[in-house]
């Protein structure tokens, strides 16, 4: 086990801030899963998150510096995850205004399901797994992130409420939304 696996975060962090490479690299094997995890649940395509993750790390190696050790480094890192699914977002909207509904060569025209060779079972379920993907992708940030944060990175409304400045009550009323919404939209698929 290397020296790092015993390291803090804010003890890598400061370290990863005077230039060492290693420090970074042991930061972002610490939390890679986790936060792909987030951002493609987040964003819904699986390809554009892993984008949105390498971004994610090149703009957090820039900005190691102002990183404040009193925080846990997960927070912060997450924080920058989602401001660049914000701007992912954002760029997209863009280019559809610009150039119409996407075209059968995007990332998620690939991502459709192939039901040639699948067994039937096995293509309805990802369906309804790819349906959900969409469905929570489309929500509007408000709801999306207290959703993904507490319902499926498994943070406790608290503290997601602290990872979003917000009041618990906040956090409960948006999930509820959420929910209400996704209900709403995905109707007799069963998930």
């Amino acid at each position: 086990m290397s020296a790092a696996a015993d390291e803090s975060d804010a003890a890598l962090a400061t370290r990863a801030a005077g230039g060492d490479d290693q420090a970074y690299a042991a930061l972002m094997r610490r939390h890679k899963a986790s936060l792909y995890s987030f951002v493609r649940r987040y964003i819904g395509d699986p390809e554009a998150a892993l984008d949105v993750l390498q971004e994610t790390f090149v703009a957090a190696w820039q900005a190691i510096r102002r990183y404040d050790g009193g925080r846990p480094f997960a927070t912060w890192l997450r924080a920058i995850a989602l401001n660049k699914c914000r701007d992912r977002g954002r760029r997209l909207a863009v280019r559809r205004l610009v150039f119409g509904a996407t075209d059968l060569d995007s990332a998620e025209a690939r991502r459709q399901a192939d039901p040639q060779g699948d067994a039937e079972g096995e293509l309805q379920s990802a369906q309804r797994f790819a349906a959900l993907d969409r469905a929570i992708a489309r929500l509007p940030d408000k709801l999306k992130v207290p959703l993904i944060l507490t319902q499926l990175e498994g943070f406790s409304q608290q503290a997601a409420a602290e990872q979003l400045g917000v009041s618990v009550k906040t956090i409960e009323t948006r999930i509820y939304r959420a929910r209400r919404r996704l209900a709403g939209e995905l109707g007799d698929l069963e998930i």
